[in-house]
């Protein structure tokens, strides 16, 4: 490890030290804040594969039905019924904090219409089924898609905080410790030649 380039002096040597102490209290600090931050990450991925395992096990049934539907039903009227909305969903935005991550919140809101929005003279009950189905499965797809999301966000801060550790542990504490033993080795030196200059003094006078 190459030391700094600075002048072996007792004012630089305090500088160094108090450079070091500051390093070696933050690293400390990110290491800490990174094992908290890893396990909240661990927590949300639980959560996330919860989300999905149910959302996907809950598509796959919706899709089967829906291929039922569209088998019994004529295309025409498949088409018209199922491009029509039977639920609005209202989506309030906002920012939550994890460790220091601002993360996407959404508090979500369901408000679905009297019956469905066709004739039921038209359709076939297994549309009926398949509509209340979707309905029930949106709220959850958008909560996964922001768990998705916040695990990602964490994610990637994760990953800069761990940059940052190495960079304290393994370039910058080293880089001023070795620059701090090669100051005081200096100033040792100019110590002890100053003893011995000294000594040569007094013995020739």
């Amino acid at each position: 490890m190459a030391r700094l380039n600075v002048n072996p002096t007792r004012m630089e040597l305090k500088k160094l030290t108090a450079r070091l102490n500051t390093a070696v209290r933050g690293h400390k600090l990110l290491k800490d804040k990174s094992d908290e931050m890893v396990r909240r990450f661990t927590e949300i991925v639980r959560e996330d594969k919860r989300l999905r395992d149910a959302v996907e096990a809950e598509l796959s049934n919706t899709l089967k039905q829906f291929s039922v539907a569209r088998s019994v039903t004529p295309a025409y009227s498949a088409e018209a019924a199922f491009s029509m909305p039977s639920v609005a969903i209202e989506a309030e935005c906002g920012i939550d904090n994890v460790m220091g991550v601002e993360v996407p919140k959404v508090e979500m809101s369901a408000r679905r219409a009297e019956g469905l929005p066709y004739a039921y003279a038209e359709i076939t009950s297994e549309a009926d089924y398949s509509v209340d189905m979707v309905t029930a499965l949106l709220p959850q797809m958008i909560l996964l898609a922001v768990t998705e999301k916040k695990m990602r966000m964490l994610a990637d801060e994760i990953e800069r905080n761990k940059r940052r550790v190495n960079a304290l542990e393994y370039v910058m504490i080293p880089q001023l410790e070795e620059t701090i033993k090669y100051i005081k080795d200096k100033l040792s030196e100019n110590e002890r030649a100053a003893v011995v200059r000294l000594m040569k003094v007094k013995s020739k006078a």
